[in-house]
């Protein structure tokens, strides 16, 4: 990528990482060459239930149940047909703004470059609570959410998404040299310093736990240890190792990105407890209080279940589990790529900084609009009726 440009040219550089992550790991079905014996029959040499593999999840599922559907825990193939046909209507849809403005360069990042898969059976990933709902935030972690919403709300009260009254810039006052509420992890209309960039600017994943779209994860066992490699999103790889051992978590001084994984069998089934995430991820407003128990069984010999119950105290009320499935892949005709390849934070990063500082003495020698009126945060999100 080249040394200088704004932030718009940032955006189709991302959509053109997207399209290419999408056409470069094609998913293929391997159920005709799949083993006939039961999957608990599945072994590694040394006699462990064998979850090895390269395994994507090939359906679409909204992570909460839409109120529409109550407590209706599955589709009726009715109701799949429907909203497939539905969200298939959106593939082609054009929402850019008028020509040449900057929800018109934001509105180029839509569905038509998102990957779009057959609705799932779930009506939600969340299996508990009942109502395939994540419970309420708790009071102090509202008062925080608010805090950064409204802090990127500020960012943008100059820029044309607010001035046009977009309903994502309801509120909020001008605020653009003040320091964030708490460390940075999305994205915010400023590039100050790389901390204003969101995580996946950075080239940093939001970690555990994984539920990505665009993700692949391959399972190696050895005696004694476990690794899971994630091919996630535009490149943002990254792996994990299981400690078998029955030793302890490590010390609460000690916090690491995707935290740390202590696992044991529980028959067919691998548990993980993770622990000691680091404060700078963040999942849902979860950092470094985050505690997840996750369960691994093979259900067949193509399927893979995947279980987590995820608590934080400090942020939701109550506990709560998600399910997932995922299905074993090719291994002649699917390939998983080791080296993370974003390269958006080798060079995009250090180039929206260097772009914003040629913005603003453009701005200050009279040469161009202040940069304060320019959206670079919002206009990202594709539209998918399941979410």
């Amino acid at each position: 990528m080249r040394d200088r440009f704004s932030g718009s040219i940032m955006k189709v550089a991302i959509v053109a990482a997207a399209v290419g992550a999408i056409i470069a790991v094609p998913i293929t079905r391997t159920s005709a060459q799949a083993p006939t014996a039961p999957a608990s029959a599945l072994k590694t040499p040394w006699g462990e239930p064998d979850l090895q593999g390269i395994w994507t999840d090939e359906t679409d599922t909204p992570m909460q149940r839409s109120p529409r559907y109550a407590n209706q825990e599955f589709f009726s193939e009715a109701q799949r047909a429907e909203l497939d046909k539905a969200r298939s209507a959106l593939l082609g849809r054009d929402k850019r703004g008028e020509r040449g403005t900057e929800l018109d360069v934001a509105g180029a990042y839509n569905s038509e470059f998102t990957p779009a898969k057959r609705t799932g059976l779930r009506t939600s990933r969340v299996v508990d609570p009942a109502n395939g709902r994540i419970p309420p935030l708790t009071p102090q972690a509202e008062k925080i959410a608010a805090a950064e919403r409204d802090f990127a709300l500020a960012l943008l009260q100059s820029t044309d998404t607010c001035k046009t009254k977009s309903a994502g810039c309801n509120g909020g006052k001008t605020r653009r040299a003040d320091a964030t509420p708490r460390y940075n992890t999305g994205r915010i209309n400023r590039h100050d310093g790389p901390e204003d960039g969101a995580l996946a600017d950075r080239c940093l994943t939001g970690g555990l736990p994984e539920f990505g779209n665009v993700s692949f994860r391959r399972i190696v066992q050895t005696q004694g240890g476990i690794a899971i490699f994630y091919d996630v999103g535009q490149g943002q790889g990254w792996q994990r190792n299981i400690v078998m051992n029955g030793s302890p978590h490590l010390p609460a001084s000690i916090r690491q990105w995707y935290g740390d994984s202590r696992g044991h069998w529980e028959g067919n089934t691998l548990v993980i407890d993770v622990t000691n995430f680091s404060p700078k991820t963040d999942y849902r407003g979860s950092r470094e209080n985050l505690h997840l128990i996750e369960r691994w069984t093979r259900i067949s010999p193509t399927s893979l279940e995947y279980v987590v119950t995820i608590e934080d105290p400090t942020v939701w009320t109550r506990p709560w589990t998600a399910k997932q499935e995922f299905t074993t892949q090719s291994e002649a005709e699917n390939r998983i790529y080791y080296e993370p390849r974003c390269v958006e934070g080798n060079y995009g990063l250090p180039g929206l900084m260097r772009g914003a500082r040629a913005e603003e003495l453009a701005f200050a020698q009279g040469r161009g609009p202040d940069p304060a009126t320019k959206d670079n945060a919002s206009g990202f999100a594709a539209e998918d009726l399941l979410q």
